[in-house]
């Protein structure tokens, strides 16, 4: 029996409420309620970049999904939902985030014309699991991120923000009240709904579980779904599976060669297990990069294979 809704956090889902161009009302107001704004400080349109268009049918990603896009100030948005916690998770969002502020300036143009550049990330996971002497998270599940004077605590450098939304530290349960916990069930909730819920039922929450009605869905759309769900399910039980080896393999063999080389094999294992539920079995030239590759490489490497639909993708330049 097929879902009555699919799930929003798969890259072919999220892009089809967030990444089309008739459904921009949704994204302004995710982005409007994410970054709490209200009045005249309102989004009040977006523009999706050109590389970022929603296709029918695209290639999907495994872990990583974005949309990127800008408003009438100019400024620039990069929304992500994270789906799997990986390895420099941290480093490749400032990257990103920062890559998209200094893509705008040409050759020819200055400094002063940058706009602002807004990350906004969606967690399946808790980033910051940290909870202090009273049980609370020391940081909440939607947090927002900008530079601050050391000393005196002055907030500056606005240029680059970040805002998080960590879904599983939801806690209102079936009666969410804030626009932000409607989101974060929206989120977290939608492929487990069988009608639309009261807390749900007006616009954008109604508009966005629309979207996800699989009813709506053509052949082709629903094995693209079906696709992305079960590349993730391998990719958890992969990473599962392969952390558990690459700790027991690490651990003999630093004591065998040491703790560096057993932390690489440990590496290697990883890389290797990921590779392999994504593409399958592995050419023997593959097999003798891992081998021969340093440390640094098989990091770079499995930040790759996530983001990436070939093999070519992970090992190119």
């Amino acid at each position: 029996m097929l879902p009555v809704f699919a799930d929003p956090k798969t890259d072919f889902v999220f892009k089809r409420v967030f990444g089309a161009e008739e459904r921009k009302p949704l994204l302004v107001a995710l982005l409007n309620h994410l970054l709490e704004l209200a009045g005249e400080h309102c989004i009040v349109d977006v523009e999706h970049l050109p590389t970022e268009q929603h296709v029918a049918i695209p290639e999907l990603k495994l872990s990583i999904v974005d949309v990127k896009c800008t408003d009438v100030s100019g400024r620039r948005f990069v929304v992500e939902m994270q789906v799997a916690k990986v390895e420099g998770l941290e480093k490749r969002i400032v990257y990103n985030a920062s890559k998209a502020y200094v893509m705008q300036l040409a050759s020819a143009e200055l400094y002063p014309s940058l706009c602002n550049v807004v990350g906004v990330t969606i967690c399946n996971f808790k980033l910051w699991p940290d909870k202090d002497p009273d049980g609370q998270h020391k940081v909440p599940m939607l947090s927002r991120w900008q530079m601050q004077e050391q000393h005196g605590g002055e907030l500056g450098l606005p240029q680059v923000q970040y805002v998080f939304l960590e879904l599983p530290k939801y806690s209102a349960g079936d009666n969410p009240q804030s626009l932000v916990d409607k989101w974060a069930y929206f989120f977290r909730e939608a492929n487990n709904l069988h009608v639309i819920p009261p807390p749900l039922a007006q616009t954008p929450f109604r508009d966005a579980l629309e979207v996800t009605r699989t009813a709506n869905f053509a052949p082709a759309e629903w094995e693209a779904y079906e696709r992305a769900k079960m590349a993730e399910q391998d990719a958890r039980g992969a990473l599962s599976l392969a952390r558990q080896e690459a700790k027991a393999e690490g651990k003999a063999e630093g004591r065998i060669e040491g703790k560096a080389e057993g932390r690489i094999e440990g590496q290697r294992q990883l890389l290797g297990h990921l590779l392999q539920a994504k593409f399958g079995a592995l050419p023997g030239n593959v097999v003798a990069k891992l081998q021969a590759a340093s440390e640094a490489q098989l990091q770079s490497w499995t930040e790759r294979v996530l983001r990436t639909d070939s093999l070519d993708g992970v090992f190119g330049p």
